[in-house]
C-alpha cells in the first residue's frame, strides 16, 4: 500500500501546502462503517497503514478511531456521529445505511467544521462530499452478466440485497436488474434482504431455494450476501446445481471460490477505500479541494487467482 507513486503525490501536490497551513502535531480521524461486517475491518486496515504512512511523511500523530453500531442501523450511525461531534474530531469517514436518515447527523458535523468522507457510498445529494470506492453499478454488471453467462442465459435467478436503504446496495440491486432484463431466458423471482449479516442471507436464501426449487443463480449486493447463499446451496446439497457470482473478498469468499461453490467475485478493494479515506480526509483538513469521487476500481477473483489471493 506504501507506494512509491503515493509518496511521490504528497510531496508533489500536498507537502508544499503545508508551510502555508497552521503545522498540527495531531490529527484524530474517527471511522464509522454500517456495522460489524468483518468487511470493515479490512477498510480499518487500510485506514492504519494510512496513518502510519503520513505520521512518516508529517512526523505528526494520527489517530484512527474506529466506532461501529451492532447492527446497519441509519439512527445508531447518527447517535455515534453526534456523540463523536462532542470530541471535535478533525475528520469522519462513513458508510451510510440510509442517505436520508444520516444526512441530519452529517449537516450538524459539518456545522462544527468537521471534515466528512464517504467510503463505500455515494454522497447525499446536494452535500458534495467525497466519496471513495468504485462504480457500483459497472460492479453488479459484471457480477450478472457473469451469471447469465454461466447458466446459459435461461433460467430463473434471484438477488441477495444486503441493506436497500444503503446506496451502494440499492445502486448494485438496480443494475442487477437491468442486466437480467436484457435476457429473455432470464426470469427474476426473488430477493432476499440479508441486512449485511452472513446468518440472515443464508436463512433468506434457503427459504427462497425452497419456494424456487427450479432456481439456477444467485447474485449479491453486500459482502455478506454470497457466503450466506454460499452455504445455503451447500447445505441444500446444490452444489454444482445453483450458481453463485459473489462480492468482495472476505476470506470466507475466497474460501467458497476455490471450494467451487461460488464462481467468481467482484470485490470493492476494502483495504484501498480505508487507506486512501485516511489521505482525503488529511488533504481536506489543509483546506485543499477535494475532488467528488476517488475510484479505487473493480477487482475480479476467479477460481485461478483465488489460489494465492493476498488482497488489495
Amino acid at each position: 500500500m506504501k507506494s512509491l507513486l503515493t509518496v511521490l503525490l504528497i510531496a508533489i501536490f500536498f507537502v508544499p501546502l503545508l508551510s502555508f497551513a497552521e503545522k498540527k502535531t495531531s490529527y484524530h480521524f474517527v471511522i464509522i462503517p454500517k456495522d460489524t461486517n468483518p468487511w470493515f475491518d479490512q477498510v480499518h486496515d487500510g485506514a492504519k497503514l494510512a496513518a502510519e504512512m503520513l505520521e512518516e511523511s508529517t512526523g505528526a500523530k494520527f489517530i484512527i478511531e474506529y466506532r461501529a453500531p451492532k447492527k446497519a442501523d441509519a439512527f445508531e450511525q447518527n447517535q455515534i456521529i453526534e456523540n463523536v461531534i462532542n470530541f471535535h474530531p478533525d475528520g469522519i469517514a462513513i458508510d451510510l445505511v440510509d442517505e436520508k436518515t444520516n444526512r441530519i447527523a452529517l449537516e450538524d458535523a459539518l456545522k462544527h467544521d468537521i471534515k466528512i468522507t464517504l467510503f463505500d457510498s455515494v454522497s447525499p445529494e446536494g452535500m458534495e462530499l467525497t466519496s471513495i470506492g468504485n462504480d457500483f453499478c459497472e460492479q453488479a454488471k459484471i457480477a450478472s452478466n457473469k451469471l447469465v453467462k454461466l447458466i446459459g442465459g435461461r433460467g430463473e435467478v434471484a438477488i441477495m440485497m444486503g441493506v436497500p436503504t444503503a446506496p451502494n446496495h440499492l445502486i448494485r440491486a438496480q443494475c442487477h436488474e437491468t442486466v437480467f432484463k436484457l435476457h429473455p431466458g432470464i426470469k427474476l423471482v426473488a430477493k432476499g434482504v440479508d441486512k449485511d449479516e452472513i446468518s440472515i442471507a443464508e436463512s433468506q436464501a434457503s427459504k427462497i431455494m425452497r419456494a424456487h426449487p427450479n432456481l439456477k443463480g444467485w447474485v449479491s449486493c453486500d459482502a455478506a450476501g454470497p457466503i450466506g447463499v454460499a452455504q445455503a446451496i451447500k447445505l441444500a446439497g446444490k452444489v454444482g446445481k445453483v450458481s453463485s457470482v459473489g462480492l468482495d473478498n472476505l476470506p470466507q469468499m475466497i474460501d467458497l471460490i476455490n471450494e467451487g461453490v461460488s464462481e467468481s467475485s467482484a470485490s470493492t478493494k476494502p483495504k484501498m477505500q480505508g487507506y486512501w479515506t485516511v489521505l482525503a480526509l488529511w488533504q481536506a483538513t489543509k483546506g485543499i479541494k477535494m475532488p467528488k469521487r476517488i475510484d479505487t476500481g473493480i477487482e475480479v477473483i476467479t477460481k485461478e487467482t483465488a489460489k494465492n489471493y493476498k488482497g488489495l
